[in-house]
């Protein structure tokens, strides 16, 4: 599975008889789904359906859909009811008119109730059906347009963490190469740590002395931040092959690195390799700030 970024928009409209309509849909970055559906008044049943297509189509982010409708002006539709019309020329015809009483007209049949009736579009349950139907298909289509968004910034986005993750694979390896890691300089920077405790504490016993070298030589050991570095760096990369929805597994990952950078810094001791500790830290934010895009 590919890479998708949280962020994307899409706009679909058409015409359904005298309706225009038309979905726009952006998203941004979320820590879940979170969908905000905006219908217009008295199409709320399109509701349900839009909020099924929307969930299996994305998997996290802030999504906002927006449908908007908006009905043509049309001349109402005249249609005669022939059977009622004809039933009342036989009955007229039939009459025995008084005198003086004029013979009814085709104007006056036509004026009566029920004979002619006004055909209003919007009152038409097939129509209302149609529109249904075509929304909700111009959903499915604006919603594949979004998804093909999202994967082709995903696309670029798992270019620029693969970049990222490398570069953080080969600091950490400079960082295991730092000539201030060697056995020797290791123990000349303990012996005068030490040195340094006995001539600020003379009266420092063997045992205690013992015990505080140990603790300087712990804390001068950066073996397994580079370790832990290591297996998250493989971890990101398997991650990134896998693709899907990733992200909050990627954040947890990025927090695991920037927690060892700071430990390394923290532990460097050595001008070098701090400098080594400070731009893995950068890179470990730059890496971080962009997995909050992935879905």
């Amino acid at each position: 599975m590919t890479l998708r970024s949280m962020t994307g928009f899409a706009r679909e409209a058409g015409d359904t008889g005298p309706y225009r309509w038309a979905w726009e849909i952006k998203t941004v970055n979320g820590r879940g789904l979170d969908l905000r559906l905006r219908l217009p008044p008295g199409h709320e049943g399109v509701g349900e359906a839009a909020r099924q297509l929307i969930g299996k189509a994305l998997g996290r982010g802030t999504c906002h859909a927006n449908l908007s409708l908006a009905r043509a002006e049309q001349t109402p539709v005249a249609r005669i009811n022939t059977a009622m019309l004809n039933g009342l020329i036989d009955t007229v015809k039939g009459l025995a008119l008084p005198p003086g009483i004029a013979p009814a007209t085709l104007d006056g049949l036509l004026s009566v109730r029920g004979v002619v009736e006004i055909i209003d579009d919007a009152d038409d349950e097939a129509l209302l059906t149609r529109l249904a139907a075509d929304v909700e298909a111009g959903l499915t289509r604006a919603l594949a347009a979004l998804v093909s968004t999202r994967t082709a910034e995903g696309e670029a986005l798992a270019a620029i963490l693969s970049a990222q993750i490398d570069r953080i694979a080969e600091l950490a390896a400079a960082a295991e190469a730092c000539p201030a890691r060697q056995p020797e300089a290791i123990k000349a920077r303990l012996a005068g740590q030490v040195a340094a405790l006995i001539d600020s504490d003379r009266r420092l016993d063997e045992t205690r002395l013992h015990q505080e070298a140990v603790l300087i030589a712990a804390k001068a050991d950066i073996r397994e931040e580079l370790d832990r570095l290591k297996s998250h760096v493989e971890s990101v990369r398997a991650l990134l092959a896998e693709g899907g929805v990733i992200g909050r597994r990627l954040d947890f990952l990025a927090q695991e690195l920037s927690r060892e950078a700071n430990t390394l810094c923290a532990k460097a001791g050595d001008a070098s390799l701090t400098a080594i500790g400070l731009d893995l830290k950068t890179v470990v934010e730059q890496f971080r700030e962009q997995v909050q895009n992935v879905e």
